[in-house]
């Protein structure tokens, strides 16, 4: 999955706005694939949409991040800078996804911080993979190839392609069920 930097080998030429008006949406500098549709109440800033992708209802999308074609992108889901988020990727309702290992106000001497003061940690999240409702993906992980991510499960480490995730921490789930859908 690196079609970031290359584009998707199913993309078209990017629009500069979504394919439908909605009223109260927050949206400067992004990058539109062809067919977008965004709900109401969404903050897009700085971001890449791709083709045919749904953007639910109070979603924020932050600048640096990306999402692929066909995603799917519930209500009340946060995604931040760092994020790569491939192909024909399902995001449930209320997935929030951290880029900070250790997140802090302030510097030792009580200023506050800027962006040279914390690293940046990229989170991929690869094509056709689902995330449930709930979930939380902390920072520098790795969601593999179809992989599923039960609702409410914290992600703290690399999801294997295929593979089904639950709890907190999420852990792989011990009989898996045959899914041909990846």
């Amino acid at each position: 999955m690196n079609w970031l930097p290359t584009r998707s080998p199913i993309s078209s030429a990017m629009a500069n706005a979504p394919a439908n008006d909605a009223p109260f949406r927050l949206i400067s500098a992004v990058s539109f694939g062809e067919n977008v549709f965004v709900h109401a109440f969404t903050n897009l800033y700085g971001c890449r949409i791709g083709d045919e992708t749904r953007i639910g209802p109070f979603v924020e999308i932050q600048r640096g991040a990306a999402v692929g074609a066909r995603c799917k992108v519930e209500s009340h889901t946060f995604i931040c800078d760092g994020v790569e988020i491939g192909d024909e990727v399902f995001v449930g309702h209320g997935v929030v996804f951290i880029n900070d290992r250790f997140p802090r106000a302030t510097t030792a001497t009580g200023d506050l911080q800027t962006e040279e003061d914390w690293t940046l940690e990229q989170t991929i999240v690869e094509d056709r993979a689902s995330l449930g409702s709930g979930a939380v993906i902390l920072a520098g992980v790795r969601i593999g190839k179809g992989a599923l991510v039960g609702a409410g499960a914290v992600v703290t480490r690399d999801v294997p392609d295929g593979a089904t995730v639950v709890g907190n921490p999420a852990r792989p789930l011990k009989a898996q069920v045959a899914r041909s859908n990846v």
